[in-house]
């Protein structure tokens, strides 16, 4: 992971953050647990430039915390493409629908509280682009629910996947659930046949893996 110096370097040579969006960080870091867990300035500028770049009309995203990764991917979705996010935090709703609505973006799209375990399999569309964001416990499972909803060409992303370094056994004291998670996510998509992968060591790691 990059010193603070770096991220500060990358992100002043980046295109700037909107004021949207920048009120959305600040009430997320002013009222919400855990607010590291939101995507920000860098990674939401890759995950709109992923859209753009596949030209995608249909994205799926795991995990919406308070929105900042949606409003971004719905940015670069193509004409009349749509977002789904399902998140199982009913108690961010009211703050996420606010920001959707802000962006001028919830038209475009779709927002899911529930399970994702209970809604994906219920799911008919092909999408061009999947992000995976939310508990790391299920990444297999939803990885599994997913790849077969991926188009050939299209694109899944999982955020997390380095676990702030603890998918290495020095940086650990023990192995919890979750770092087991992560290392049984990781090389479940290195393995697999019906993708091609990289990991970008970008933030705290993300998988990138194109369907074959």
């Amino acid at each position: 992971m990059l010193d603070q110096a770096l991220m500060q370097y990358c992100e002043l040579h980046s295109e700037e953050e909107d004021e949207i969006l920048k009120e959305l960080s600040r009430e997320t870091h002013l009222k919400v647990l855990k607010p590291r867990m939101l995507s920000g300035h860098l990674q939401g500028k890759f995950l709109y430039q992923m859209v753009k770049l596949v030209n995608a009309r249909n994205v799926l995203e795991i995990g919406t915390y308070t929105g900042y990764g949606s409003i971004c991917m719905a940015r670069g979705l193509a004409e009349n493409g749509r977002l789904l996010t399902i998140d199982i935090n009913a108690e961010l709703e009211e703050m996420v629908r606010k920001y959707f609505k802000k962006s001028g973006l919830e038209e475009k799209i779709t927002y899911k509280i529930g399970d994702a375990m209970e809604v994906l399999p219920r799911l008919d569309t092909l999408f061009d682009l999947i992000f995976l964001d939310a508990d790391k416990i299920n990444y297999v499972n939803y990885y599994e629910l997913t790849v077969e909803r991926l188009r050939p060409g299209g694109i899944l992303l999982a955020d997390n996947i380095l676990w702030s370094g603890k998918v290495l056994a020095k940086n650990r004291k023990k192995l919890d659930k979750d770092t087991e998670a992560i290392l049984r996510f990781n090389k479940l998509v290195n393995d697999d046949p019906r993708v091609e992968n990289v990991v970008l060591p970008f933030r705290d790691g993300i998988m990138m893996a194109r369907k074959r």
